[in-house]
């Protein structure tokens, strides 16, 4: 297969952590073809869309008691060539959030692919309908108490009522902007303001789950199916577990509560063509619907023995036979 991962600059990734690399290396491990570009080279030339893409060579990470190891330098890049996307078999939208303008409009660069002849992974219009937070509201027998609101009398009732919540930026990625909100914050105004733009922006705030002490745990779905998971735990200085923010990670199992939550989310998101996905639980709530570029794979691979990546690179071999 011929594969495009259209990612941030190569040279920002960290190939022991980062899933895009996981996923190239994978493929390049199983013989195919892989290729890269950024959302600022590609273009629609012809009613069909086009990036300046560099062939890669990966050199693959290794475990070291326990790290993954990698070799400097990790990659090799060929010279750009401008490249109709329809010349690949598959194309992964890899690139991290916040999905701004520039995101936005890659996206609609993209809808320009014939998906009879390559496979986008995540369909465009699926990741411009699944905020990754929004997303979830969906699923109400799944999620914890939520409210959406820019207006702080509202936000202050509902976080009287519960006796704590967090507050999320709706943009936003890795933890960047949560906030814990409790009614005798003394700060709890000036949070708002900031979070909201002086009730400008919506903001996501969801009841307190205590069994977030416990560690956040990230599934991922591979057509609506989970693969694999891994617990995140707090750094014991932050609140948040995300591994961004200074959290460590732990070995898990998807409990049945959890798979349920799965299988109610299944049906919408193999409709939207959100092949590759990343939720979030906690203490049995789902809490976010990551579509972008979620994490996870190296960690989980480290831990388990697996090799997710392998398995993502041979459901798609598969379905392009189909």
């Amino acid at each position: 297969m011929k594969l495009a991962f259209i990612i941030d600059p190569i040279h920002e990734l960290d190939p022991c952590h980062d899933t895009s690399v996981a996923l190239m290396e994978a493929a390049q491990i199983l013989g195919h073809e892989i290729w890269v570009t950024e959302t600022s080279l590609l273009s629609v030339v012809g009613s069909k869309a086009w990036g300046m893409l560099r062939q890669i060579e990966l050199v693959p990470v290794q475990l070291v008691q326990g790290c993954w190891v990698a070799a400097n330098p990790w990659y090799k890049l060929s010279d750009p060539c401008f490249t109709s996307l329809e010349a690949m078999d598959a194309v992964f939208m890899r690139k991290d959030p916040p999905v701004d303008d520039s995101y936005l409009y890659a996206t609609y660069v993209l809808d320009y692919i014939n998906q009879q002849k390559t496979l986008v992974i995540n369909n465009p219009s699926g990741i411009r309908k699944a905020n990754e937070k929004m997303y979830a509201l969906q699923f109400t027998n799944a999620i914890p108490e939520t409210i959406v609101s820019a207006d702080k009398q509202f936000i202050w009732k509902f976080v009287e009522a519960k006796g704590a919540a967090i507050i999320k930026p709706l943009g936003n990625k890795a933890g960047e902007g949560i906030l814990f909100l409790q009614p005798g914050d003394r700060n709890f105004n000036s949070i708002v303001e900031l979070s909201t733009l002086r009730g400008r922006l919506p903001v996501m705030v969801q009841t307190y789950l205590p069994e977030a002490k416990a560690g956040d745990k990230r599934i991922i779905l591979l057509n609506g199916e989970p693969i694999g998971a891994v617990n995140r735990l707090s750094s014991g200085s932050d609140f948040r577990n995300n591994m961004a923010a200074g959290g460590t990670v732990a070995p898990t199992t998807i409990t049945p509560r959890e798979d349920e939550i799965c299988a109610e989310i299944r049906a919408s998101l193999r409709q939207d063509g959100l092949i590759f996905v990343g939720i979030d639980v906690i203490g049995g709530y789902l809490t976010e619907v990551n579509v972008t570029s979620p994490t996870g794979i190296r960690e989980i691979d480290r831990l388990d023995g697996t090799r997710l990546g392998e398995q993502v690179m041979s459901w798609i071999s598969q379905t392009l036979k189909k």
